[in-house]
């Protein structure tokens, strides 16, 4: 009511006013009782409120609620401040991490046997590389469909999105490419003294000279950085950077040496990356390696200082067997096998002219077989694509990919251990899991967020050794990826940069019906039984041979029978008719029995035959019967049971 918030206010005044522990509200004696009232229910909410130090305590609570609920805003990029952290979680994990020595690099590269294929085949090129013999990696590409990852465009701006802290730029080819802020070289935006802005850099209608640094995925266009940086045998060039990187998989000698050689060959202003393949190259073959970058970086500056028309191509990257072979071949492997007679061209003139050393690795396939199914291949790359992936001991990984995630859960399957406690079982399922998801993350190209379910462990140092090894087996990877802690609920997390499209989004295509979710949804409920039942007659019969050897062979239906007649009704006329013949069999039987000498065997049999056939007759069935050639000799009547069926 509006007197009892006056009367709050005067109350609330009067305490701050006061800052006493009087009460300026008593009533006096002499006061009337009316305000005596007022005064004592006032007092009464104060008791209710509680004391003054209560209410500011409350006060100062729903304040540090309110600002809890409302929200904050980051001062500067926030794309710009999660590249810092990144980058701050990256020094910190580089100073845990360890460098390798040179027995451990060289144990490495001796306990496993790389082979590469590379075949060309109906307009595509697919490239394989195996360790052991067992598939690990799968590279492809269409003539018609090339990647567009490390070309070099002059784009120009279409539009920019402040509150995203993106700019979208149009590179001639349809769907516009996304550039971030945190891609953004601020460098050559000339934004001195001011803040890292986006819409300060860029605006609508600028050209700006940008490279692709992933393909179009789904709804998503191509990711952009004007950070140019150019691939080459040896190292990695970076014309507006001047630091200069090394790769940790190259043992610590080796980085030593490299250091003293970069110092007298990378020119003023300009970085660059070591590659692992540097490892064991002459200052000579690094200088020429430098000096063709330079040159390539100066092709490019002059075109786009001469004002192309945007949006331009300015430098494309070779084929895909050219990238694979420049990134990935080097001393590690043993040989590089080649079916295709453009492949073969391209790649030898590229070893010949660029990794002499390695020419006597490199073959022609002239076999008659496919290369690829003679070292099974095709094989494994069917396996890639299932679901559900065998481990050698009998465990299995069921892989799920969704919007957000990919999520791999461990099962023991099969797997029953060879004796010892049930730890020791499930933690051999795990190292053994933790190998084989690796070499599905490579195989299927398995980017984003991941989470690893593994079997639950009680030791604390059984669960630190399947993280090891996991750790341990990701060496390997080329892909950038990061492991992060064990949850609290026993989930590995960990990401892996995401490239390309996958292996399972290169060979399938979204289902026209459910749209990729696994099933049809319908507007009225669904009956399982009968909805599955005209499929499973089919699956049956169309099963794997494996699952037939589990089960047995699948049972065949059963052949449709004539409609068996039934017979009447209990209180029908025709029940009775049939109840009277069974009777007058019975006494004919019982009456051979009885004058068997005085009757004829003869006789006998034609009254029982008559009697039977009527009575099938009257039960529905036309044709004639034995009608005791399986039962039991009625009342011992010898004629009856050796009678033979009659002809129809």
């Amino acid at each position: 009511m509006p007197g009892e918030d006056e009367e709050q206010v005067s109350e609330q005044v009067s305490e701050q006013v006061s800052g006493q522990g009087a009460e300026p509200d008593e009533a006096a004696p002499g006061e009337p009782e009316d305000e005596q009232e007022g005064g004592a229910s006032r007092r009464r909410r104060r008791r209710r409120r509680g004391s003054r130090a209560e209410r500011l305590e409350r006060a100062e609570t729903t304040t540090r609620t309110r600002e809890r609920d409302e929200v904050t805003a980051l001062k500067g990029s926030t794309r710009l401040e999660a590249k810092r952290q990144r980058r701050r979680e990256g020094r910190d994990a580089g100073r845990r991490r360890q460098i390798i020595t040179e027995a451990e690099f060289l144990a490495r590269r001796e306990s496993v046997k790389r082979s590469m294929i590379v075949r060309e085949k109906a307009g595509r090129t697919q490239i394989a590389v195996l360790e052991d013999g067992v598939l690990v990696e799968h590279y492809v590409s269409q003539q018609s469909q090339s990647s567009m990852v490390g070309n070099v465009y002059l784009g120009r701006v279409q539009n920019v999105l402040p509150s995203m802290e993106a700019a979208f730029v149009d590179v001639g080819k349809g769907r516009n490419a996304v550039l971030y802020a945190g891609e953004v070289n601020w460098d050559a935006a000339g934004l001195e003294g001011q803040p890292r802005r986006i819409e300060q850099a860029l605006k609508s209608g600028d050209t700006v000279l940008v490279q692709v640094t992933k393909d179009p995925i789904g709804h998503k266009g191509a990711r952009l950085t004007s950070q140019i940086t150019l691939a080459g045998r040896y190292l990695v060039f970076v014309p507006g950077g001047g630091m200069t990187g090394i790769s940790r998989k190259l043992p610590d000698v080796e980085r030593g040496r490299l250091k003293k050689i970069l110092r007298e060959i990378v020119p003023d202003g300009a970085g660059v990356i070591v590659r692992t393949a540097a490892e064991g190259a002459s200052a000579e073959e690094l200088r020429a390696d430098v000096e063709r970058l330079q040159a390539q970086w100066s092709a490019i500056s002059a075109k786009a200082e001469k004002g192309a028309s945007a949006p331009a191509l300015l430098q494309g990257e070779p084929d895909l067997a050219i990238r694979v072979v420049r990134d990935i071949f080097n001393d590690d492997f043993t040989s590089l096998v080649v079916e295709g007679d453009d492949a073969w061209r391209e790649v030898s003139s590229y070893v010949e002219e660029l990794a002499p050393d390695l020419r006597e690795r490199v073959t022609k396939w002239t076999e008659p077989t496919d290369a690829f199914a003679a070292h099974r291949v095709d094989e494994q790359l069917a396996k890639g694509m299932d679901r559900k992936v065998w481990l050698p001991s009998g465990g299995s990984l069921v892989i799920d990919r969704t919007e957000a995630m990919t999520v791999i859960d461990v099962n023991t399957g099969k797997f029953t251990g060879e004796g010892g406690t049930l730890e020791e079982t499930v933690t051999r399922n795990n190292l053994e899991a933790a190998e084989e998801i690796v070499r599905q993350l490579r195989l299927r190209d398995i980017g984003g967020i991941i989470v690893i379910d593994f079997i639950d462990m009680v030791l604390e140092s059984n669960r630190d050794l399947v993280l090891r090894r996991l750790v341990e087996c990701l060496g390997r990877d080329r892909t950038k990826h990061q492991v992060a802690e064990v949850t609290s609920l026993g989930l590995v997390q960990m990401t892996r940069k995401r490239v390309g499209q996958g292996l399972v989004e290169a060979f399938s295509e979204t289902c026209e019906h459910c749209k990729g979710r696994g099933f049809v949804v319908h507007t009225d409920p669904v009956e399982k039984g009968q909805h599955n039942h005209a499929h499973e007659a089919g699956g049956e019969a169309e099963g794997s041979k494996r699952s037939r050897r589990k089960r047995g062979a699948a049972k065949e239906p059963e052949p449709a029978h004539a409609e068996v007649p039934k017979l009447p009704d209990d209180k029908s006329e025709a029940r009775e008719a049939v109840k009277a013949r069974l009777a007058t069999i019975a006494a004919a039987a019982a009456h051979a029995h009885e004058h068997k000498d005085e009757v004829g065997g003869t006789v006998v049999e034609e009254t029982v035959r008559e009697a039977v056939q009527q009575t099938v007759v009257v039960a529905g069935r036309e044709e004639v019967v034995q009608p005791v050639a399986d039962a039991e000799p009625v009342a011992d009547a010898e004629p009856v049971a050796d009678t033979e069926p009659a002809e129809d």
